[in-house]
């Protein structure tokens, strides 16, 4: 059953013929409007690339007088919950008034020395946001995104990457009738639309926030003045069992966005994972290049780290935005029942704290978001865009 509201609305389906489960979710998400639709994704989990490409087209033929997006996934979420790993569809429908909707193709050229991405829209003075659906296999996401601020400015990006059962090869993306299998599409929203950007990166931090003294890329060889290893060693010793387990699991670090903020806590951090220990020089790999001078501080990652994370983060929204009306949900893979035993946790947490409003989105293989301004890819992460009054 679709969730009702004036001007956002959602639907679920779940069933072999994916044709027919497209259609479903697509009639159940228009239902829920009060008025015509401007913009409708969807998302759909199959088995075979060709049932996906066919129940894409459907879905479209079906909205052919709005803006649409759509891509293939792992696992699809709408009407409060997540399905994973099996057939089904999910669609999101929004009648946004006198907003600007413009979508649009990516596609990748190999010059001599570099890659050139062309289709991308210029930018327009009321733009307020991009929706950026892209296939992992053949699109330069991170670089795209890394450098998206030399092109779109301060535009925020969202969205996430596509998958698909199949795997590579097999990614379907779609967008105002036409149907692609490599690069990405989306959509930019602009002018009297009020959208705000969510990133829940699931950590909570351990040890103390410490400076860069010594790196060389990826490899940080000093902090605060001492070999990198050695104070990750002091960290590691003064925790419980249960937070050394997790450090044994999947250490990550945080890198600080905000150099002269007074205290450096939850949510000040983009998050990258570290890769590994260097023993002879006592160095710690992580998975980004960081500068001499920037703070830091290690990170762990759980299931009840993660949930603390979301619903903070959330709340922190409500206490600050206004009246929510619908949002589009891009949730890590890795996040749903490998992390949290349960596909519906992510949605359930948006409905718990945003309300019953039209939520869709899909289970994604990297997220992509703001934190503290900057546009980034991320991973184990629920990156949300919210839609307020």
């Amino acid at each position: 059953m679709a969730v009702l509201t004036s001007r956002f609305a959602d639907g679920l389906a779940v069933g072999t013929d994916l044709v027919e489960t497209a259609e479903a979710a697509i009639r159940q998400a228009l239902a829920g409007l009060s008025g015509r639709p401007d913009l409708v994704c969807f998302f759909i989990c199959g088995d075979d690339a060709d049932d996906v490409t066919r129940a894409g087209q459907r879905a479209m033929s079906l909205v052919s007088d709005a803006h649409v997006i759509g891509c293939s996934a792992t696992g699809v979420i709408g009407d409060a919950q997540g399905v994973e790993l099996r057939p089904a569809v999910s669609a999101w429908a929004a009648s946004l008034g006198d907003a600007e909707v413009t979508t649009f193709a990516l596609e990748t050229l190999r010059t001599e020395d570099r890659f050139v991405v062309i289709g991308l829209p210029e930018r327009g003075p009321e733009d307020k946001v991009a929706i950026l659906l892209a296939d992992p296999y053949s699109f330069p996401t991170d670089a795209f995104v890394e450098h998206s601020a030399e092109v779109l400015g301060n535009l925020p990006i969202t969205g996430g990457l596509a998958n698909a059962l199949a795997g590579r090869d097999s990614v379907r993306l779609f967008a105002d009738g036409e149907t692609y299998t490599e690069g990405a599409i989306g959509v930019i929203l602009g002018g009297p639309v009020k959208v705000s950007t969510v990133v829940s990166q699931g950590c909570r931090p351990i040890g103390p926030t410490m400076v860069v003294t010594r790196a060389e890329e990826n490899l940080l060889l000093e902090l605060a003045g001492q070999p990198a290893l050695a104070r990750l060693e002091d960290i590691v010793s003064g925790l419980g069992e249960a937070d050394r387990e997790l450090v044994a699991s999947g250490l990550q670090i945080g890198l600080a966005m905000d150099e002269y903020a007074e205290r450096h806590e939850r949510g000040d951090f983009l998050i990258r994972g570290v890769l590994g220990i260097d023993p002879e020089r006592e160095a710690v790999a992580i998975g980004d290049v960081v500068e001499i001078g920037r703070t830091v501080r290690f990170q762990v990652r759980d299931a009840e780290a993660a949930d603390e994370d979301l619903y903070h983060t959330l709340d922190e929204h409500v206490n600050t935005g206004g009246r929510v009306d619908g949002a589009l949900l891009f949730s890590c893979n890795g996040r749903g029942s490998a992390m949290f035993g349960s596909a519906d946790h992510d949605a359930l947490a948006v409905r718990d704290t945003l309300g019953p409003i039209g939520v869709a989105g899909f289970f994604a293989a990297g997220e992509l978001g703001p934190v503290s301004g900057q546009n980034h890819v991320h991973g184990f992460t629920a990156s949300i865009l919210v839609f307020s009054s």
